[in-house]
């Protein structure tokens, strides 16, 4: 009997002995609920933990609201129609003024005949196929002044590019490259885009190659004062150096701006970057493909922003509208009757929120189009017939 009970005794110190091993080294070998109670510390929790975990290669749905853990889909759609725009230009190298002395240039036998030193300089931004046929919208600041670009497409083609128009007041441009069935980007809706929507901006910042960045619309509407036509998209999606002239899109992949700028003390994103919404892009852009310029309408006026103290000087209720603090002799408005000190509420109907705001509707109109202005005169509303001139090339905004 003893010797029955020393071998029970040892078998169950070796069994008990090969379990710990087992669940310290292969725990896998071990029963489901049993290795969960020695995870837990053998506690006795009736509770049993299962482990959810996706199937590898499995997605979700591209462009699901319910999904945005990835969008993979939307990139892999985006991309291929941003491109990396690559300028150089010729400039002189400034030379030591000792050079500019005869008796020094004849001390070191050069002469008169002394050359001057050039070099090339080159510059970097983004842009985003339009079109089949090549069309690439940029910022005008990318391209301005070049007299070399080239285009890097996604799939590591080169091509040259000709500019076939710019707008600096929109800081806007088009530019082409001999190419066919290239992938272009599909257009959104900019005016329906609200704060919040979540964006992505797409480009090649510092020219590290093309990369996306995330974020949201942060602001509508937004005035710097930097170019004379400005509406832009904010966001917080990172946007730097190289990125200008890139894509902003919506979850679907539907372009809804062109990044243009950033708001920084560092020259690196803090948040702030700036987009050229579609809508007033897109206008742009068809008159320069079909004219090769940019033509807006113009009424004669010089516009401010009216402030609070101002509309409580005019016993005004808010500052919407625009105040005309001057106006051209022989122009469209004076030739109308508008005077300075009328405040003008709305164009062809549409109310007139600031003076960027009147500025954007008045270009919109057609030189030569009648049109219905509505101002506020000593707290009444009177409408003014005007006929829309042509407005001259790069007019100062005051």
């Amino acid at each position: 009997m003893h010797k029955l009970w020393l071998i029970f005794a040892q078998t169950a110190t070796v069994c008990l002995a090969l379990l710990f091993v087992i669940s310290t080294m292969r725990p896998e070998l071990l029963p489901r609920i049993m290795h969960n109670n020695i995870v837990n510390g053998g506690s006795g929790n009736s509770g049993v933990v299962t482990l959810k975990q996706v199937a590898p290669n499995k997605k979700s749905a591209p462009n699901s609201v319910k999904n945005l853990n990835s969008f993979s889909g939307v990139t892999k759609k985006v991309m291929p129609s941003v491109v990396s725009v690559f300028t150089s230009k010729e400039v002189k190298v400034a030379r030591h003024p000792l050079f500019n002395n005869p008796n020094f240039r004849d001390l070191l036998g050069l002469g008169d005949q002394l050359e001057e030193q050039t070099k090339r300089k080159t510059g970097l931004g983004s842009g985003v196929i339009i079109s089949p046929e090549g069309y690439i919208l940029t910022n005008h600041h990318v391209i301005a002044a070049a007299d070399e670009i080239e285009i890097g497409l996604n799939d590591g083609r080169h091509a040259k590019a000709i500019v076939i128009g710019s707008d600096p007041e929109t800081d806007l441009a088009v530019i082409k490259i001999d190419m066919k069935g290239l992938p272009s980007i599909t257009f959104g809706h900019s005016d329906q885009a609200e704060v919040g929507d979540i964006v992505l901006a797409i480009g090649n910042p510092f020219g590290l190659g093309q990369t996306v960045t995330m974020g949201i619309i942060s602001a509508l509407g937004r005035t710097l004062g930097i170019n004379t036509y400005e509406n832009f998209i904010q966001t917080d999606a990172a946007i730097n150096p190289g990125n200008s002239g890139g894509a902003l899109v919506d979850i679907k992949g539907n372009l809804i701006g062109i990044n243009t700028l950033i708001y920084s003390r560092s020259g690196g994103s803090l948040g702030i970057g700036l987009s050229i919404p579609t809508i007033v892009a897109k206008k742009i852009m068809e008159q320069i493909i079909q004219t090769g310029k940019v033509t807006r309408g113009y009424i004669g006026v010089e516009v401010q922003d009216l402030t609070k103290e101002l509309a409580e000087s005019f016993r005004l209720t808010n500052t919407k509208g625009a105040l005309i603090a001057g106006v051209y002799p022989s122009g469209p408005a004076d030739r109308a009757g508008i005077k300075p000190g009328d405040i003008l509420i709305a164009v062809e109907g549409k109310p007139v929120t600031n003076s960027s705001d009147m500025l954007n509707q008045i270009a919109a109109l057609s030189p030569g189009q009648a049109a219905t202005l509505m101002v506020l005169r000593n707290q009444e509303e009177k409408p003014f017939e005007i006929r829309v001139d042509k407005r001259p090339k790069q007019i100062k905004r005051n």
